[in-house]
């Protein structure tokens, strides 16, 4: 079995896949669940909705909210008898994301390509059967295509949720695959067929499509990263209206601006290569001090860890492809 820090070292891990782990303190997983289900600082939700949202018992979810709101992750509306993320939930979140200064980076390196690009182009990060925004940009003529920081896309229907799995190892994609056929069985019954191809697909050429499953107005094109820092990858897609860009093109023209723009923040999560040197300061909102940001790179994302891999190059290690 080995030591528990191994085992939760496990790419792809999810937090549906608890109930068979001895180690895993089963309120703690439920509290965090309870959390989950608020979508952005304004949700308000009540212990109702909050049980059909997370699948725990009324009763249940009643004794972690009320823990929950003694503790300031919630608070409680009266007026309204709902819920919200309390400022401590908030103050955690403004703690962890104050020393991630190369989320800028990332974010600069995004917007550069969506003056060219015209659509909506992602950094994203798993969370169980979704991935979520942690950087975005968008072009100006980018129509119909509304996402944001923090917003969550599934999985089953998405190009970057077909690369993150398409770059796991297969008995962990077949995890995921089992938490979502419990969860929600139609999205488990597009993604099935799928995975192989997109497996080799990735394998070959270092990204992965879809193509009009999210929306059937959208088309995209996902490439995975391993994050030293996060222990697991991340991707980075682009999505497309469908009227302008076919399947066709997005090989075509958008791939080798994604593949590129993949090196780019690949340099950026590991600290190596020119990347961090030739950063053009005046592309960015506010002056940096390399210094600092070199030495909080090789701090926070562990420097050493090795070379992000491109995705034509995984190979099996630690839960990696």
């Amino acid at each position: 079995m080995g030591r528990r820090s191994e085992r939760l070292s496990k790419a792809g891990m999810v937090a549906g896949d608890l109930t068979g782990d001895g180690d895993v303190i089963q309120v703690v997983s439920r509290a965090f669940e309870v959390l989950r289900c608020f979508d952005g600082h304004e949700a308000r939700l009540g212990n109702l909705e909050i049980s059909n949202r997370c699948g725990l018992p009324r009763s249940t979810v009643s004794r972690l909210t009320h823990t929950l709101t003694r503790m300031g992750q919630l608070v409680y509306l009266p007026r309204d008898q709902k819920y919200r993320i309390g400022p401590s939930a908030v103050a955690m979140s403004a703690s962890m994301l104050r020393g991630l200064q190369l989320r800028r980076l990332i974010c600069a390196r995004l917007e550069e390509l969506s003056v060219d690009i015209p659509g909506t182009i992602g950094f994203v990060i798993p969370d169980r059967l979704h991935l979520v925004y942690l950087e975005f940009a968008r072009s100006a003529t980018a129509l119909g295509l509304h996402s944001g920081v923090g917003t969550r896309i599934p999985m089953a229907t998405t190009a970057a949720g077909h690369a993150y799995i398409a770059a796991l190892e297969p008995d962990i994609g077949s995890a995921i695959l089992s938490e979502m056929e419990r969860e929600t069985p139609a999205d488990a019954d597009i993604l099935r067929p799928l995975m192989e191809d997109n497996r080799r697909f990735l394998a070959t050429h270092g990204y992965v499509t879809a193509c009009g499953l999210w929306s059937p107005h959208i088309n995209g094109v996902a490439a995975p990263l391993w994050s030293p820092q996060y222990q697991t990858y991340v991707v980075i897609t682009i999505g497309l209206l469908a009227a302008m860009y076919d399947e066709a093109r997005l090989h075509g023209e958008v791939a080798p601006r994604l593949l590129e723009l993949s090196r780019a923040i690949g340099g950026i999560l590991t600290g190596e290569g020119p990347i961090l040197n030739n950063i053009e300061r005046e592309s960015l909102s506010a002056p940096l001090n390399m210094n600092v940001i070199n030495a909080e790179i090789r701090n926070d994302l562990e420097a050493g860890t090795g070379r992000t891999r491109s995705a034509r190059n995984l190979r099996a290690s630690d839960g990696r492809r």
